[in-house]
C-alpha cells in the first residue's frame, strides 16, 4: 500500500510542477501547440496521470525546459527519503 501512496505523491509533484511552468498559457494552447491532448495535460495537472517517458519530454518541450531539469524540479518536490520501492 505504500508504493501506492509514494507513487501519487510522485503525480502531485509532477501536477504541481506542470502547473507552476505552465503559468497562465491555457490548457488548450499549450496541447494544440505540442501536439499533446488536452485531456492528457488536465489529468496530469490533477495528479490523475502516469504519463508515458515520451510525453514528459514533449511536455518539458512545450514547457521550454529541458527534459532533465523538469524532472529535477519533480524531484525536488518530494520528500528526502522518497522512494517507490521498499528498501
Amino acid at each position: 500500500m505504500q508504493e501506492i501512496d509514494n507513487k501519487q505523491l510522485l503525480l502531485n509533484s509532477l501536477a504541481k510542477c506542470t502547473q507552476e511552468l505552465r503559468g497562465d498559457k491555457s490548457q488548450f494552447i499549450l496541447a494544440s501547440e505540442y501536439e499533446i491532448s488536452t485531456s492528457i495535460i488536465s489529468t496530469i495537472e490533477r495528479g490523475l496521470k502516469d504519463p508515458q517517458l515520451t510525453t514528459v519530454f514533449k511536455l518539458a518541450e512545450a514547457l521550454n525546459i529541458e527534459p532533465y531539469e523538469f524532472i529535477k524540479r519533480i524531484q525536488d518536490g518530494l520528500p528526502k527519503d522518497f522512494s517507490l520501492t521498499d528498501k
